[in-house]
């Protein structure tokens, strides 16, 4: 006999028992929802100002725009990457099944998405070699 059913003896068959666990989670959608909202508008303002700080050196010449092109290709991919893992990981947010013994991985998927951004961002200007 399994043991998510139980038997009342009559051996007439088992009904599976109801594991609060297994249940839908009806505000699954509230997380990644929020995570959205504020992830892709903060990924886009960070590919935005990441776009325009090229022209911070517009007036350089010689080594330090030399020392500005060669760490600025390398913060621009560390830029594209982390926002690709953002958006990664708010897909996983919202596709993590929507029962209730999911709703940590759920929540902390779509914190972790808005967080990644952050992160990236921040790598990116420490890594540019300003003028």
């Amino acid at each position: 006999m399994s043991e998510n059913s139980h038997d009342d003896g009559s051996g007439t068959g088992s009904t599976p028992a109801t594991d609060p666990a297994h249940a839908p989670d009806p505000r699954a959608w509230i997380a990644p929802l929020i995570s959205t909202v504020v992830t892709l508008p903060l990924g886009l303002i960070a590919l935005f100002i990441g776009g325009l700080t090229p022209m911070a050196c517009d007036s350089c010449n010689g080594a330090a725009a030399d020392r500005f092109d060669a760490s600025f290709t390398i913060a621009w991919t560390v830029l594209w990457i982390g926002l690709l893992i953002a958006l990664a990981v708010l897909i996983a947010s919202w596709a993590v099944p929507h029962q209730l013994r999911f709703a940590a991985r759920r929540v902390s998927l779509a914190l972790a998405a808005p967080a990644t951004v952050v992160v990236t961002f921040v790598a990116f200007m420490a890594l540019v070699d300003w003028p």
